[in-house]
């Protein structure tokens, strides 16, 4: 199912939701990034107190926005006419790796809650590995969406 009056919009849309792409992408790869800096400071010291702090922001003020326009632009992509060939299976995987980039997404969220309970369920190693998984998820995302392989 398409809406014909998507289609003059299409240009905007789109432009808005790649920079939505880049600023969600931008937390993503950041985040797990100050927390390995976080588990490095001394529960309760002020690097740890400014790290936390850092963290909440980085989630509420861009992250969750973006991620939120990331979705209702790509919903609104994928409801303009001639964007998906529904047949195609590049855009199956391209949407499973967006539900997948959203599950690493509201990990990150929920650790951000733990890390500020001073929960540390998880190593600086751990998290130097989580880094990687965003980056893994946008290559075959840009792959599926640019190259369309199948």
């Amino acid at each position: 199912m398409t809406l014909d009056a998507l289609a003059p919009a299409y240009p905007w849309v789109k432009a808005l939701h790649l920079i939505s792409v880049i600023a969600w992408m931008a937390g993503m790869l950041y985040l797990p990034r100050l927390f390995v800096n976080h588990y490095r400071a001394p529960a309760g010291s002020p690097q740890a107190e400014m790290l936390q702090g850092m963290e909440r922001r980085l989630l509420r003020a861009i992250m969750n926005p973006a991620m939120i326009l990331v979705w209702l632009l790509g919903i609104t992509l994928v409801l303009t006419p001639g964007v998906v060939d529904w047949r195609a299976g590049w855009w199956h995987t391209k949407l499973l790796s967006v539900v997948a980039m959203t599950g690493v997404h509201h990990h990150l969220s929920a650790s951000r809650k733990a890390l500020a309970q001073e929960d540390r369920r998880h190593s600086e190693r751990y998290w130097r590995a989580m880094n990687e998984v965003p980056t893994l998820l946008m290559i075959v995302i840009v792959i599926m969406v640019i190259v369309k392989p199948f």
